[in-house]
């Protein structure tokens, strides 16, 4: 009895103690399902929705390197630079910039509608173009290679049709840029950054519209009063190509200046346009200090003369290969050829060969602010430009 009263007890006790053990063990709770980020095919390739909202987010870009030689346009290569031995000597070297370029989009679906939002942040590493004895003193040693501008060129929010925020003006963006070639302003067409209040409206059966409020920029564009800028353009658009004009007051000299332009699908490889520009300049010589007003271009009106065109095309020889041309030439007999051969090595890399030509009137060197139409000069550049797009 003794014994087994003994056993008895003994057991009972390895029971307590374990029973205490396992009430005091440390429970492990099980791992949440990770949240990971979903594809938001609603705007296009490359969104995501941010976790925990409903906005669909894209982050892209492009890192490009550009090679300039000769003196032909606003990339062209940097003459009469100092020689580094030699006093009193001057060369001829290279334009050279290398670009990182950061963009982002949004987009939501709300009871307004779609709820948008665009920015493109540059960021340059390079020298400057032009010739380096017009260089005013404060701009003397833009031939040197450095760190230049960082600049946010886009920031707008859109809502529905209704913009707001940093975009190039309406009078270019809802027109449409002169061609694919790299330097398409040897005749200028247009202003371009500014801060802008915009409308977009779709009229259906291929006709949209807009008009949008402008700021403008620089000292000529930038207004100077509580009355904007404004800029109205319509557009029809169908299988076959479209028809868009527009026309844009400049509140600062009280000038008006249109675009006219048609585009052609011609067929699958080639692709045409055309621009005609006209615009008023009876009060842009009002301050002969400046050297843009002083030769009758204004924030819109940038050609020489009253009147200007634009033409070229696209010819796809295939998936790889764009041959790109564009001819211009205004009223002041202002005459620029571009052409450039656009190969895409790999998906997403494409490396550009541009030729430039252009006679037109120049600065006199001894006067920068002395810009004179009747002094032509022709010039030849050409660029080289590698682009990696993500």
């Amino acid at each position: 009895m003794n014994i087994k009263s003994l056993l008895l007890g003994s057991a009972a006790a390895l029971i307590a103690v374990s029973g205490a053990r396992a009430a005091d063990a440390v429970v492990v709770a099980e791992p949440e399902p990770a949240e990971y980020v979903k594809i938001c095919d609603v705007y296009g390739a490359g969104y995501f929705y941010i976790p925990g909202t409903e906005t669909c987010l894209r982050i892209g870009g492009y890192v490009r390197y550009d090679i300039g030689v000769g003196d032909a346009g606003s990339l062209d290569g940097v003459n009469h630079v100092p020689d580094h031995q030699s006093a009193g000597d001057t060369h001829s070297t290279y334009y050279k910039n290398t670009r990182f370029t950061l963009k982002t989009w949004t987009g939501q679906e709300t009871e307004l509608g779609t709820l948008k939002t665009y920015t493109e942040t540059r960021f340059n590493y390079g020298n400057s173009s032009g010739d380096y004895l017009d260089q005013a003193a404060s701009n003397a040693d833009d031939w040197q290679g450095r760190n230049k501008s960082l600049s946010l060129r886009y920031a707008w929010i859109q809502l529905g049709g209704l913009r707001v925020g940093k975009d190039d003006t309406a009078f270019d963006t809802f027109i449409g840029y002169a061609g694919n070639v790299i330097q398409d302003t040897l005749v200028p067409y247009g202003g371009q950054e500014s801060n802008v209040v915009q409308y977009y409206f779709d009229a259906g059966n291929g006709f949209t519209g807009l008009v949008s409020l402008e700021e403008g920029a620089g000292k000529v564009g930038t207004i100077d009063s509580y009355v904007p800028h404004v800029v109205g353009g319509l557009k029809y658009k169908g299988d076959w190509g479209a028809v868009t004009g527009v026309v844009a007051y400049d509140s600062n000299y009280e000038e008006v200046a249109g675009k006219v332009r048609l585009d052609v699908n011609v067929s699958k490889e080639l692709t045409l346009f055309i621009i005609g520009g006209y615009g008023t300049d009876d009060n842009l010589n009002d301050n002969a200090g400046n050297a843009i007003d002083a030769s009758g271009r204004g924030f819109y009106k940038q050609w020489g003369g009253n009147w200007a065109v634009w033409g070229g095309g696209t010819y796809k020889f295939n998936d790889k290969t764009a041959f790109n041309a564009q001819v211009s030439y205004d009223d002041w007999k202002n005459l620029g050829i571009a052409a450039n051969v656009a190969y895409t090595v790999v998906p997403g890399f494409t490396v550009t060969a541009e030729v430039d030509y252009l006679n037109a009137g120049k600065f006199d060197d001894a006067d920068f602010n002395n810009w004179t139409k009747a002094n032509k000069k022709s010039s030849v550049g050409g660029i080289l430009r590698f682009q990696r797009s993500f």
